[in-house]
């Protein structure tokens, strides 16, 4: 069984975690990768900084691996997450599962990214083309929220 996660401050390398994966007892390999986009509610995005509360993220994140491995009988498993500067393009979170059959390694993607975004204590501040930026929670509310919380 292979089942890791990591928070990272690099460059994640998607080839080494598909690498990581890899067996020939698998007939699926499934591999979810979260960009930096351009454009978020609307606004053109310059850049993306994650923070986190790094203990307590690298223990959600395994608890959400262990998991699924259980629950969908996943033995190769690596998500990597990262934090820091990332520019528009940059890889944040890479998912790699693999498993004998296709449905599983699907469903088993989804769960971890859904509750990544659920559960796990990391924090996204959105930078804009226009010099502003605004923080982002896990659940995706961005700044009208914020503004609105202000007034």
């Amino acid at each position: 069984m292979s089942v890791r996660t990591a928070i990272v401050r690099r460059a994640i390398d998607v080839s080494a975690l598909l690498s990581e994966v890899g067996d020939t007892a698998n007939g699926a390999t499934v591999i979810f990768l979260g960009h930096v986009r351009e454009m978020n509610d609307g606004r053109t995005v310059s850049g993306i900084e994650y923070s986190a509360y790094g203990e307590m993220a690298e223990r959600e994140l395994a608890a959400i691996a262990s998991e699924c491995a259980a629950h969908f009988g996943v033995a190769h498993l690596v998500a990597e997450h990262r934090l820091g500067a990332l520019e528009l393009g940059d890889v944040s979170i890479a998912i790699a599962v693999a498993h004998p059959h296709r449905a599983e390694a699907y469903e088993a993607s989804r769960f971890v990214i859904e509750e990544v975004k659920r559960r796990l204590p990391i924090w996204k501040r959105e930078g804009y083309v226009d010099g502003t930026s605004d923080w982002v929670n896990a659940a995706g509310i961005a700044h009208e929220q914020r503004a609105e919380e202000r007034q």
